[in-house]
């Protein structure tokens, strides 16, 4: 049996249920074809390297399967080209190093020091840093700036009044407390609550991170 893995990014403009209806569309192309699911990804909005479509952020899938032959992916990789709502996608054969390399990050193994008697108790590792960026009107030096001041997740972005923020703010000079964060923790409940339709929503209504004023949007 050969093993494949096919990437895609889908445009994060659509409906929340359109998104999961895309994702579904080909995990099900996949089984029709008689091929074997062996993982699917949900990776969830990411930060795209470059725009795409004029768009700085996608939803990303990730399907892993085995096939007899491999003649499902040609179909597979025309329908992708074809549709719209897909921004790009890669197809890997996987060779056996690959094979087991996602089975051991599946299963925890990979950047994990085994365990011996002689280990002492660590403190736990810290939660990792979510990419603020992806909210409107925070940069990278911004970001930073958040993370000094403890924090480093949507949550604790959501949890966080706009006094609180601005203190943070200040902490970076004059430069720093000319932005308004007052949609910022609105827009992390959203990325915390995974509505990826919904915050690309808010954000399109946004000009710099800020709710234009009724004379503004006319």
């Amino acid at each position: 049996m050969k093993q494949y893995e096919i990437t895609f990014i889908i445009d994060p403009v659509l409906p929340g249920d359109e998104i999961q209806t895309v994702a579904k569309a080909y995990e099900k192309l996949v089984e029709n074809e008689g091929c074997n699911i062996v993982h699917v990804d949900d990776m969830g909005l990411r930060q795209l390297a470059y725009p795409i479509n004029k768009r700085n952020s996608g939803v990303y899938k990730s399907i892993e399967f085995q096939t007899p032959s491999g003649a499902v992916i040609s179909k597979m990789e025309l329908a992708l080209r074809r549709d719209e709502r897909i921004m790009r996608f890669l197809t890997v054969k996987l060779d056996k190093y690959g094979v087991k390399y996602n089975s051991d990050k599946r299963n925890g193994l990979i950047g994990k020091k085994p365990k011996t008697i002689s280990d002492t108790p660590v403190e736990e590792s810290k939660a990792p840093i979510e990419d603020l960026t992806i909210i409107e009107g925070i940069g990278p030096k911004i970001a930073k700036l958040l993370n000094t001041g403890g924090i480093n997740s949507y949550s604790q972005l959501a949890a966080s009044s706009s006094e609180a923020i601005k203190t943070i703010l200040s902490k970076g000079g004059p430069s720093y407390m000319v932005h308004d964060p007052s949609t910022w923790p609105q827009q992390a409940d959203l990325a915390a609550a995974g509505k990826w339709a919904e915050l690309n929503t808010l954000k399109e209504k946004l000009i710099g991170g800020i709710q234009p004023s009724s004379s503004e949007e006319e």
